[in-house]
């Protein structure tokens, strides 16, 4: 199958039970499900504005186990950016990012040219182990861009993946299509102006 060059593609990577599937499924169909079901590999599909023409968003959402190593080194290597999760409830989650961002860098070499969000995710969680501080430390090391979430409360979903691709420096992507923000953030614009992560 030939590869489209109206596809962007984005990986989510993070430990088993972090919220991946939960973030994907809260950002391209608004829902959230309470029960844990682990995924092997899901692509979800979300029209998005590129270079001012209409692409394709192609979310793949991986395992959050070791046992594919092949599926993880085809999905960097097919991969335009990335969302590496953790939970805030769990430091090991963290910790278990480390050996993904450096294949990734392995794989990719040159990743400062690379959109890489570091997400905390259930930050709507009272059993915290990670503070916020601890997530932005990480990604000033990594140097990529970070931001907490909540699947749960859909807070900085839709962020997220608007900053994800606000990133992009070799080409114009955006969840606009037509000059068209989705109600949601349209919402959000006029509660606190436009929304930014430092």
């Amino acid at each position: 199958m030939p590869e489209q060059s109206n596809d962007y593609r984005v990986v989510v990577f993070g430990a088993a039970g972090v919220g991946k599937s939960s973030l994907v499924l809260r950002f391209v169909k608004g829902t959230f499900r309470e029960t844990y079901i682990p995924t092997i590999e899901d692509t979800y599909r979300q029209v998005i504005s590129c270079d001012k023409s209409i692409c394709t968003l192609q979310i793949t959402d991986t395992t959050g186990s070791h046992q594919f190593p092949a599926m993880q080194r085809l999905s960097i290597s097919k991969g335009h950016a990335f969302i590496l999760v953790y939970s805030v409830t769990s430091r090991q989650s963290m910790e278990d990012l480390q050996p993904i961002f450096e294949q990734i860098c392995q794989i990719k070499e040159d990743i400062h040219k690379i959109p890489i969000m570091l997400v905390g995710n259930k930050s709507d969680e009272t059993q915290r182990e990670l503070d916020a501080s601890e997530g932005q430390a990480l990604a000033s090391k990594w140097k990529c861009s970070f931001m907490e979430t909540s699947a749960k409360m859909n807070y900085n979903v839709q962020e997220l993946f608007q900053e994800l691709l606000n990133l992009e420096k070799r080409r114009t992507v955006s969840l606009q299509v037509d000059g068209k923000k989705s109600k949601q953030l349209k919402k959000k614009d006029k509660l606190q102006g436009k929304c930014s992560v430092m």
